[in-house]
């Protein structure tokens, strides 16, 4: 394996300048810094990188905490996350809390031990007490989707209170009047930022929201099956079931096949946090689509410019509505997916729903 002498002699100058080139250093000349490049790339040097963090302080790594690696959400959040921080020249650990505090905890524990420059969190349960400690001690850090409130840390986040107030607006003029909910843990920010988003885009239309339909899930699909279930059971089941993420919608859809009922002939489907997958659905679901590929690279900037000294700030990114089939859409030949975003057109279908 090629060392920095070996490099400093193929370019014909000294280890010191090598180092200094491969730091971005202003005092190398271009030739220079030419020459040495082309010795690494003909000798195939790898830097070390522990020995090169003990001499700048930094190891040009992030760590990335998510709440569960196996929604589709936080997977493409994170894959934003890497490809940002790699055009940045930094490398990302994972960690997966799996919507545990003890479990998120142990990776900010861990990532801190290996001497990462800074941390993005996702947190979970609204928090965890090393994270607190972390953010608190002043280690750079952003939260990204989910924050904590009082916590003096940039958040990027998206913004979903104008979509969701689409997709009523969209169900009402569907004929929809009994929409119920499948909310997020009440002790995260998302869960409570939806439910209430969701009650207050009904009131505009004089719709209630009974105790009755709102259910409480936990952004997994089996809570999704569960409260189903649950609506399904009532004397006056709700016409519309809106899941506050995906996994859960996934979990809606599973307790209405099961009962042999159909989406949306028996009982509309809709979603917060839009996903491949649902084009693939039968029928493909209705949805609010964050910007996820936007909030993952904004996070790593924001992380970014903590790690230099300087303020981050954080940032707020609007959401929209998708509009597919599962709310009883007339079918169209092309439906949008977030990657293919088609205009929608605002006037209602002419498919009516009954109304209490």
């Amino acid at each position: 394996m090629a060392s920095i002498k070996d490099v400093a002699a193929e370019a014909g100058v000294s280890v010191a300048t090598v180092s200094r080139a491969l730091n971005g250093h202003p005092s190398v000349s271009a030739a220079a810094r030419a020459r040495v490049l082309a010795a690494v790339e003909t000798l195939g040097y790898r830097p070390n990188a522990v020995a090169r963090s003990l001499r700048t302080d930094q190891t040009r790594t992030l760590g990335l905490v998510i709440s569960d690696v196996m929604n589709p959400y936080f997977t493409e959040l994170a894959r934003s996350v890497e490809e940002e921080a790699r055009a940045l020249g930094y490398s990302v650990i994972i960690g997966n809390a799996d919507e545990r505090p003890d479990l998120q905890d142990h990776h900010v524990t861990t990532l801190l031990d290996r001497r990462i420059d800074g941390l993005l969190v996702s947190p979970t349960d609204g928090g965890s007490p090393r994270m607190l400690d972390a953010a608190r001690a002043g280690t750079p850090m952003v939260f990204v989707d989910r924050w904590i409130p009082g916590v003096d840390v940039p958040v990027v986040r998206s913004d979903g209170r104008a979509a969701v107030r689409d997709l009523v607006a969209h169900l009402h003029g569907l004929g929809h009047r009994r929409l119920a909910i499948i909310a997020g843990p009440a002790a995260t920010t998302t869960g409570r930022e939806r439910v209430d988003a969701f009650r207050e885009a009904l009131g505009a239309y004089g719709l209630p929201l009974p105790d009755a339909y709102i259910g409480q899930g936990d952004f997994q699909a089996e809570s999704g099956r569960r409260v189903t279930e649950g609506f399904l059971d009532l004397p006056e089941p709700p016409e519309v079931v809106f899941a506050a993420d995906n996994l859960m919608a996934l979990g809606a859809l599973d307790a209405v096949r099961a009962r042999g009922l159909r989406v949306p002939e028996d009982i509309a489907l809709a979603a917060f946090d839009d996903i491949r997958w649902f084009v693939h659905t039968d029928p493909p679901i209705t949805a609010v689509a964050q910007p996820t590929g936007d909030l993952g690279r904004a996070a790593v900037r924001a992380l970014v410019d903590r790690i230099a000294g300087r303020a981050g700030e954080s940032v707020t990114l609007p959401a929209r509505l998708v509009v597919r089939r599962s709310c009883g859409e007339a079918a169209t030949p092309h439906d949008p997916t977030p990657r293919d975003p088609a205009p929608q057109d605002p006037s209602p279908s002419p498919v009516r729903r009954s109304t209490p």
